[in-house]
């Protein structure tokens, strides 16, 4: 029986086809690496029966990187990273994914890649196909295909069984990953290179910066020069004084109707003041002309995704990466179709009566469906077909308690938005009525509504029913009971919203619909851009003088033009109309070339920075003592906290996250340096640390930013080969190292995982012993309680031993994750188990 291998791009998308596929009949077990289930039933392929085995893959499996070398930020200059090689790293080591794959595929004779049906889906299609290519069966026939493709919109049974027909089946593009991969390797390339060097000599220099990276990046630092330049626009802008004329007269029923001037604005006061006379001059309003018009409200295009992401931050209070994120849930769960889609018009086969009678029981539109169904439904608007997915439309009922708050409104908002499409347009009549005074004219406006068409079921776009006017015929004099100047001044434009912001994005072609979101996103993060109420995006100091500076040395760097060109030849890629070499090699040239000019103008940019910011002589507070001057050093506390020298002009990075405060007078025996204590919270790892090792390792196999727990300093008492106790039990090369100052506390931690092993509950303190355990190898820890405090079975005040093997000093340790993680990790329990493999002993240490 041949074996069919299967992969989506999800795990949770991996089950939903299965249980469609198999008609809920597979079986499922859990893969090697925890993550990813595989799920297994007997059906037909081709014709013939056949197994199949769905897994999935969690997003990218591989990532573009630079050899480790290349990732020094200390020692290689940013502009080799434009010549240097790049290599395909994994992109979640902890998930083992190439090896799941590759194991799981073994034996198989075809694969079927169920990957998500855009470029990046594409892409990773590869991604599998390189991972499973040894494992496969060999086919004798070399023409024949066993490598498949699945093209699919909607998880409902009706799209994923018509998918999977042999004649939709089609072979993956290799030019569309092609596309990927040069887009991955310029942004690595491009953002790498300005990003470490405008990092580290902005950082090296000024103390409130209040970012941990000052990052550069393609689309995203256009994305905030379109910030920036609304910003500016309104620093800028200067209010200029005009009036208008008010001017009101009765109606029937005593009412009063204010008019608007046709003139509008007048800048000149003795000008408006002059017309102002004219008109106070007559007693009574004129009518001259009345115009009644039928006019038509037009229903929406068909949704797609940049649609959906401006509507949800405009109207419902929801940034791009949230709405993204809820969207995506609801499709993997069958509710909706893919809300990828560049695509605003619906293909001619299209069934919409089908996807509407979906939502002919519903409780709150229902109604409005059958009755719609009943007349007929009108064919949606033409729009923008990109080739890719239909637009984003209902697969399946969901009533409001079925969902959690936010997935119910982006649910609500698509379903209605696609029942408008099928509505006719709003109908009303407008009526324009003239009048004169004197010879000045103005003019009331009013609609009537006539059909509401579409704005039934989006109710937010209805027209206000309180607009009709008054019931005048031409030749009337109404009375003017009020004529007036308004004085008034021209105000600047608001900060751009997220909305406005997506729709400035999609017209210069930076980013796509899947990474809008992202670009956004980031320079928030990065501390560019603030979101205000409104969801407004108000730039930091930070993003402007960013900004301003590019402007000042090279304006392409910040200008939309760059990158929407750059995706035009990636598109081209995508299309096979561009050779790949040819559009990196070039690309690269031209960037390459503008590094190396921003680098000898830095000092443009330097002179914004100088105004903006403080220098690092005048941030931070006495903090630890200098190795080299044995002067105090002072902790800059704003992002990227670090240490800086004033003597020395020396700035020395700090472990982030958590706090740290000085270890007492405890130095380094390397470079005396004072010893600085990191600590990640109550239930988090601690551990001390030199700033001058922790930046400069001492030896060739201790990483960089490693603390004293990872220190091979034979005779250091705070290193890992006076602290270490034995080998972790959860990963491999790891050592559990006893935490000094954690007492009462007291907690042994790995030097590489987070696991954390506490022991010995309010012993006066704790030491590990020269040594070691007979059983296991490992080394034997003391610990000294005051009276009255003893947690040993005899109450005694002293225990030493192996804390693993010895029957007193078991009971007393209790293995847990790191809090931060804790959602990865098994929870608080006894350590399982005792044996020699969790040893270290005194040879095992390196």
């Amino acid at each position: 029986m041949k074996v069919v291998f299967m992969v989506a791009e999800k795990p949770s998308l991996a089950q939903s086809i299965a249980e469609l596929l198999s008609n809920r009949r597979s079986h499922s077990r859990k893969g090697l690496n925890g993550a990813c289930s595989v799920h297994e039933w007997v059906g037909i392929f081709q014709g013939q029966s056949a197994r199949f085995k769905m897994t999935s893959v969690c997003g990218h499996v591989m990532t573009c990187d630079f050899p480790g070398k290349y990732n020094n930020w200390d020692i290689v200059d940013p502009a080799d990273l434009y010549n240097c090689p790049i290599e395909k790293k994994e992109a979640t080591p902890k998930l083992r994914m190439p090896q799941f794959l590759s194991q799981e595929a073994m034996g198989s004779d075809f694969l079927v890649l169920w990957l998500d049906c855009d470029k990046e889906g594409e892409n990773i299609c590869f991604e599998v196909m390189d991972c499973v290519a040894r494992s496969m069966n060999q086919s004798f026939n070399k023409s024949e295909q066993t490598v498949f493709r699945a093209k699919f919109s909607a998880i409902t049974e009706k799209d994923i069984k018509a998918a999977m027909q042999d004649s939709a089946l089609v072979a993956p593009n290799e030019n569309e990953s092609r596309s990927v991969d040069a887009r991955q390797e310029l942004d690595l390339r491009i953002g790498c290179s300005f990003t470490r060097f405008q990092t580290k000599f902005f950082q090296n220099k000024y103390g409130n910066l209040d970012s941990t990276v000052i990052s550069y990046g393609p689309c995203q630092t256009p994305t905030l020069g379109f910030c920036v330049d609304r910003h500016d626009a309104i620093k800028s802008f200067k209010p200029e004084t005009y009036w208008v004329m008010q001017l009101a007269v009765i109606v029937k029923e005593d009412k009063t109707v204010k008019l608007d001037w046709e003139r509008g604005r007048i800048f000149d006061k003795d000008v408006a003041q002059l017309f102002l006379s004219l008109v106070k001059e007559h007693a009574n309003a004129s009518v001259v002309n009345v115009v009644s018009k039928e006019k038509t409200k037009a229903r929406p295009q068909a949704l797609n995704t940049v649609e959906l992401m401006k509507v949800a931050s405009a109207g419902l209070g929801l940034g791009p990466h949230t709405t993204m994120m809820l969207a995506e849930r609801l499709y993997t769960q069958g509710y909706i179709s893919y809300p990828r889609t560049e695509t605003s018009s619906y293909p001619e086969n299209f069934d919409l009566r089908e996807a509407l009678q979906v939502q002919c029981c519903h409780h709150d539109w229902g109604d409005t469906v059958r009755e719609l169904l009943r007349e007929g439904i009108n064919r949606p608007k033409k729009g923008h077909d990109a080739g890719d997915h239909p637009p984003i439309t209902p697969m399946r009922l969901a009533e409001r308690h079925q969902l959690d708050l936010d997935s119910w409104r982006i649910y609500e908002y698509i379903t209605k938005h696609f029942i408008g499409t099928l509505m006719p347009d709003c109908k009303y009549l407008s009526t324009v009525i003239t009048f004169s005074v004197g010879p000045e004219v103005f003019t009331v406006t009013g609609t009537e509504l006539i059909d509401p068409g579409f704005t039934k079921v989006m109710d937010w776009l209805a027209l206000d029913e309180d607009s009709k006017v008054p019931d005048v015929v031409v030749g009337e004099k109404l009375p003017v009971t009020e004529a007036r100047l308004n004085e008034r001044q021209t105000v600047p434009p608001d900060y751009l919203t997220e909305a406005q912001l997506i729709g400035l994005m999609e017209k210069h072609g930076i980013g796509t619909d899947a990474s809008i979101p992202v670009h956004i996103n980031n320079v928030c993060q990065r501390n560019y851009v603030t979101i205000e109420s409104g969801r407004r995006l108000v730039p930091t100091n930070l993003g402007i003088v960013l900004v301003h500076g590019y402007q000042k040395i090279d304006i392409d760097l910040v200008l939309p033009t760059m990158r929407s060109a750059v995706e035009e030849q990636l598109n081209l890629i995508a299309a096979g109309k561009a050779d790949f070499d040819s559009v990196l090699r070039h690309t690269l040239q031209i960037f390459a070339a503008k590094f190396q000019y921003f680098v000898s103008n830095i000092g443009g940019m330097d002179n914004l920075f100088e105004v903006s910011f403080s220098p690092l002589s005048d941030s931070g507070k006495p903090f630890s003592r200098c190795g080299k001057c044995k002067r105090y050093m002072k902790l800059v506390e704003t992002k990227p906290q670090r240490l800086y020298c004033a003597t020395c002009d020396d700035t020395y990075a700090v472990p982030p996250g958590g706090s740290v405060r000085e270890y007492q007078e405890n130095r380094c025996p390397l470079d005396d340096f004072q010893l600085v204590l990191h600590s990640g919270g109550g239930q988090g790892k601690s551990y001390s640390f030199c700033p001058y090792c922790f930046n400069h390792p001492p030896f060739p196999d201790m990483l960089k930013n490693s603390g004293c727990n990872n220190c091979l300093h034979p005779t250091c008492e705070f290193g890992r080969d006076r602290m270490g106790v034995s080998r972790c039990m959860e990963c491999e090369g790891g050592v559990l190292v006893l935490d000094p100052a954690s007492g009462p506390k007291w907690k042994l931690s790995c030097n590489r995982c987070d696991v954390l092993v506490y022991l010995f509950d309010r012993a006066s303190r704790v030491k590990v012993l020269s040594d070691t355990c007979r059983e296991c190898g490992s080394q034997n820890i003391s610990a000294e309680y005051k009276e009255g405090k003893s947690k040993l079975k005899d109450g005694s005040l002293n225990g030493s031993g192996c804390i693993f093997c010895s029957a007193a000093l078991a009971p007393l340790v209790t293995k847990q994750r790191v809090s931060y993680e804790g959602s990865r990790g098994r929870g608080r329990g006894r350590m399982a188990g005792r044996g020699r493999a969790r040893g270290r002993g005194r040879g095992g240490r390196r």
